[in-house]
């Protein structure tokens, strides 16, 4: 049907152009008749002009074979640019920009779309195969810190003139980088599982006060041992999400707010409800964090504490999973800190519909 209409329109076309054609050679074949006072038999003038008439098309079909010549190689050329930078990306070779040409600038012209949209996806796995060279570089770098250490007091331990004391420290700091090496790989493991498409995503209503009351509970040891005062101002609340994630966000939350809070200090658990809105406050009386550090802090490795002891320092993986997690749900994480003073995280998730 479509190729039925462009056969009629192209015909339509050719009639109308020869018409215009052949009246322009009427009207201009007689003007120069009376112009010069020439008078000649109807056949004579009928001819002319059909012969002026058809040197008159054949100029216009020239010109417009010419025009689309031309557009036609801007086109080829435009195509050839685009195999030769799909090549490129092929071989992993992101710095591919490609120019506009010549003809195809305006916003709606689909062949400046598909250039711009080339160079977009060139950037955008730029940026992801260097997010995935970092990432592989500090993936190297965390394990590469516990395993010196583990080979290292490995050969200490060779040395018989160790006491029965020396030997027992040298294997809790192995049994201890042991253990890090194994979360860092649990956490590498459940970060991926949460990129993944994959992943179980249960939604299910339950109690959030119980919840987190069960946290609190479940990090007893680590905060009795500190001397924390633990100030909770629970209501009954009840969420749908993902409990088994949300127990992951509480529990890393919760274990960083107890890391980095001085012996006797307070850590405050707070859950409010606003339009609709529901926030959880997990707010500490630490350290703090240092503005330059803030920025970071959700990014995948990233530590703030890289002056604290081995004791103290993660893999700097937990507050992406957390993000990460509060992002499933679409709910957002937010955090105020002031050094010396303390720090505040505020999870926030949307009303319910």
């Amino acid at each position: 049907m479509k190729f039925r209409i462009k056969m009629v329109f192209g015909f339509l076309s050719i009639i109308l152009l020869l018409s215009l054609c052949w009246s322009v050679a009427y009207f201009l074949s007689d003007f120069l008749y009376r112009y010069l006072n020439i008078d000649l038999s109807n056949f004579l003038m009928q001819l002319i002009n059909f012969l002026l008439g058809f040197f008159i098309f054949g100029c216009c079909m020239f010109l417009i074979s010419r025009i689309f010549s031309r557009q036609r190689q801007r086109q080829i050329e435009l195509f050839q640019s685009i195999i030769n930078a799909m090549r490129q990306i092929a071989r992993g070779d992101y710095n591919v920009r490609l120019s506009k040409i010549s003809g195809h600038k305006f916003q709606d012209d689909p062949f400046s779309q598909i250039v711009d949209n080339i160079n977009y996806m060139s950037k955008e796995l730029g940026q992801l195969e260097q997010m995935r060279q970092e990432f592989v570089s500090n993936v190297s770098h965390e394990i590469q810190s516990p395993l010196t250490s583990i080979s290292g007091f490995a050969r200490a331990l060779q040395n018989e003139q160790l006491s029965h004391n020396e030997r027992l420290h040298y294997l809790s700091i192995i049994e201890a980088e042991s253990q890090r090496l194994s979360k860092l790989s649990d956490n590498l493991l459940k970060l991926t599982s949460l990129e993944s498409s994959q992943h179980p995503f249960e939604l299910k209503e339950y109690r959030l006060d119980k919840q987190l009351q069960h946290i609190v509970l479940s990090c007893e040891p680590q905060w009795s041992a500190k001397e924390l005062e633990l100030d909770l101002s629970f209501e009954k609340t009840n969420i749908i999400a993902d409990k088994d994630l949300l127990d992951q966000v509480w529990m890393n939350l919760l274990n960083n707010a107890i890391k980095f809070t001085p012996d006797k200090g307070t850590i405050s658990i707070n859950i409010s409800q606003l339009n609709g809105e529901l926030s959880v406050a997990i707010t500490d009386t630490g350290i703090g964090i240092a503005e330059k550090d803030q920025l970071h802090l959700f990014e995948r490795f990233y530590k703030a504490d890289k002056a604290r002891n081995r004791n103290t320092s993660g893999s700097g993986l937990g507050l992406s999973i957390v993000k990460k997690i509060i992002d499933m749900h679409g709910g957002t994480v937010n955090m105020t800190s002031k050094q010396n003073e303390g720090t505040t995280f505020i999870v926030t998730f949307p009303a319910k519909e």
